[in-house]
């Protein structure tokens, strides 16, 4: 009962493939670095990391707003 067996390691990497790997795109389209969305696995540090995400300004957005 004290190992991972082969299912475990599968829910792993479909967690990762579904919640992990969207969140890392999403943060880089936004201008910030993708591996942040690895912090998205601790449960207290998500919901920081969304409001932190939510509020703050993006890289991305204020490029696109200035004049070229």
């Amino acid at each position: 009962m004290g190992s991972f067996s082969i299912f475990h390691w599968l829910i792993l990497i479909a967690i990762l493939a579904v919640f992990v790997v969207p969140c890392g795109l999403i943060f880089k389209r936004a201008g910030w670095s993708p591996w942040l969305a690895l912090i998205l696995v601790v449960p207290g540090a998500a919901i920081v990391l969304l409001w932190v995400f939510a509020l703050a300004r993006w890289p991305s957005f204020d490029h696109a707003k200035s004049p070229a």
